[in-house]
């Protein structure tokens, strides 16, 4: 597969945490043009093998044969791509959510009908997550949705903040960015420790996050909306402040996330 002439922008704000591992991969799979390869060859402790999408049998789940294998069936595509990044850069926790999705499965008895609250939030997670670290108030602004005081009057805390993008479907979005996207946040705590770029600078959330998330607590989907491009410094436009007075992108509050509820 030769890959498309648009590619991740690795100086942006949600793309930049992938370096280096991110160019790495993208050469090797651009030389070989097989993407399971590829995340092999710049494979560090993710704790799996990453096998082409042929090798999921007809009629096991996804999140199955990752489960029973340690493999996990890859296509050659930005979706799985960046999933495959998010191995290299969070194991433990990639590794955490595949066990709490194996765990339901079984409590389930296998597939079914439908996917049910654990297994939708495992996913969503999976998806469209981004970790924020942040002050107090720049939290509980974000949580009401106080627009006003998360882009303006709170702005310059963005600066004391750390925002990793962990959700490969949004990551994948963002290779064409648009306005509109935006991220599921999960809050991580001051005593988790900071977080770098790169693999070696995710270690400490890597650890806090696969020792925290439990399926009652991601039942409860404890997260709060941020689009994306509204962060101070990921996107030129949003210097302007009528960049924020899109309702259709930054939406009052209609319903109280768990985060808020006693």
């Amino acid at each position: 597969m030769v890959l498309p002439t648009l590619l991740p922008d690795w100086e942006a704000g949600w793309h930049r945490p992938l370096l280096p591992l991110g160019r790495r991969v993208m050469q090797h799979w651009q030389q070989t043009g097989d993407l399971s390869a590829a995340l092999n060859a710049c494979n560090g402790p993710a704790g799996v093998r990453f096998v082409p999408q042929e090798r999921l049998p007809e009629g096991v789940a996804y999140e199955q044969f990752i489960y029973d294998t340690r493999q996990v069936p890859t296509r050659s595509n930005w979706h799985d791509f960046f999933n495959g990044l998010m191995w290299l850069h969070f194991p433990l926790t990639k590794l955490r959510l595949n066990a709490l999705q194996g765990e339901e499965l079984a409590r389930l008895g296998g597939v079914g009908a439908t996917r049910g609250p654990v297994r939708d939030a495992l996913t969503l997670f999976d998806e469209n997550v981004a970790l924020l670290q942040a002050p107090d108030a720049l939290w509980e602004a974000l949580a009401w949705k106080r627009w006003d005081e998360v882009f303006g009057s709170l702005r310059a805390l963005w600066a004391e903040s750390r925002l990793v993008l962990f959700g490969h479907a949004a990551l994948e979005q963002l290779v064409q960015p648009f306005k509109g996207i935006t991220a599921h946040v999960y809050r991580v705590p001051a005593q988790a420790g900071s977080c770098g770029d790169g693999p070696d600078g995710a270690v400490h959330w890597d650890a806090w996050l696969a020792g925290a998330l439990t399926a009652d607590h991601l039942r409860s989907k404890p997260f709060v909306h941020l689009p994306v491009l509204g962060v101070p410094g990921w996107w030129a436009a949003n210097a302007e402040p009528d960049f924020y007075r899109d309702t259709s992108v930054f939406r009052p509050l209609r319903r109280l996330p768990s985060v808020l509820q006693a």
